[in-house]
């Protein structure tokens, strides 16, 4: 990670030829156009965003764009217009708008607009490239790095899709401040992410530090942003397309997505705090299996209930299937493997393990007992 001017910092992602920098820092937005004109064979880009982050920055972005064309499309905001109808969309707009291979396609948004786009840039005259400038916490710190794209479909959470790296990503901390409480906060549960699967001073760091970043501290913030996508980055330079040691960036995921799709991807349960919920649910697993102490899980909670988070079942509202439901919508999860569920697990705050071998009947148990404390 290297510092730069103006408080910019700068992670590599090395992958050989498909290498790229993650640029963090505030007032990036404005100094758009010298960040990514390198990489333009014309002066011309496509913007896929949402309505809600267009109303909030794209005005922005093509200022910061000052003497680059800048054709954008503004798709419905949230986790709905993650599928084949605005995808396709997407797509034929791309077309329409005479997108070349050389050309360069801009992600303006969250996770979504993300993955989406990234998504249409891999299968567009069989890849193109493309910019990651992710707008929300959850975006800067895990989806917009690492080139995992796609969409979902009735069957699962992110099951179509395509590895496809980003040519370069502009994580402005300054637009974070546009966020809502709940979004915020929701991306804060894939920061805590990091902390609890490999680095147990960086949560402890932010047991200490989370609320003042929470509130607004932009150095806080920027200094969260950056150390978990090092991170990352790491981990995705090693295992690029998840044979292995990646799997850990999924620490929660399981539960995670088996939530998210009981609820309907609706906005009774955002990612981030899926994934919350996610990794106290793991990590009291871990505690059930014996591979941790007491302590841990009690500490994943108090340190997000401290910062107002979900962490458990109880705290989503409205109606959720039974235990043995929630199991086979876990069944449909990318992580299945011969028919067998890979888990992240813990021995510890920081030390995160896959396993494939954790007993279905211990899972089941597990969440029949959080069903029961709704």
């Amino acid at each position: 990670m290297t510092a730069a001017a103006g408080g910019t910092e700068t992670v590599r992602v090395d992958l050989g030829a498909r290498a790229y920098d993650v640029r963090i820092g505030d007032g990036l937005l404005a100094r758009a156009g010298a960040e990514i004109a390198p990489l333009l064979r014309r002066p011309r880009v496509a913007v896929l965003t949402d309505e809600t982050v267009a109303g909030l920055h794209l005005e922005a972005l093509r200022a910061g764009l000052a003497g680059i064309e800048v054709r954008a499309l503004a798709l419905p905001a949230g986790e709905a217009t993650k599928g084949w109808p605005e995808f396709t969309r997407a797509v034929e707009w791309l077309l329409a708008e005479r997108v070349e291979r050389r050309d360069v396609v801009l992600a303006l948004g969250g996770g979504v607009i993300g993955d989406l786009a990234g998504f249409a840039a891999a299968v567009l005259r069989r890849g193109v490239r493309f910019v990651q400038i992710p707008t929300s916490l959850l975006a800067q710190v895990d989806s917009s790095v690492g080139g995992k794209t796609g969409i979902n479909s009735a069957q699962g959470k992110n099951l179509i899709g395509a590895f496809h790296q980003p040519s370069l990503v502009l994580a402005d901390v300054g637009v974070l401040d546009t966020l809502p409480a709940r979004d915020f906060l929701a991306g804060y549960g894939e920061v805590v992410k990091y902390g609890l699967l490999g680095d147990a001073d960086f949560f402890a760091w932010l047991e200490a530090d989370g609320p003042a970043l929470a509130r607004g501290d932009r150095d806080l913030r920027q200094r969260a942003v950056a150390h978990s996508v090092a991170m990352k980055a790491r981990i995705v330079e090693r295992d690029e397309t998840e044979e292995g040691e990646r799997a850990l960036l999924n620490l929660g995921h399981t539960f995670c997505h088996a939530l998210e799709a009981a609820t309907g991807y609706s906005g009774r349960l955002l990612h981030g705090e899926g994934v919350a919920i996610g990794c106290a649910l793991a990590f009291e697993l871990s505690q059930k299996l014996g591979l941790c102490s007491q302590e841990a899980p009690s500490r994943v909670r108090a340190h997000l209930r401290a910062m107002g988070m979900k962490c458990d079942l109880s705290d989503i509202p409205g109606d959720l299937p039974g235990a043995e439901a929630l199991m086979a919508l876990m069944a449909q999860d990318k992580k299945v493997e011969d028919g067998r569920l890979r888990f992240i697990l813990a021995r510890g705050i920081g030390s995160a393990f896959v396993a494939a071998d954790v007993d279905g009947g211990t899972v089941q148990r597990l969440l029949s007992e959080a069903l029961a404390r709704r």
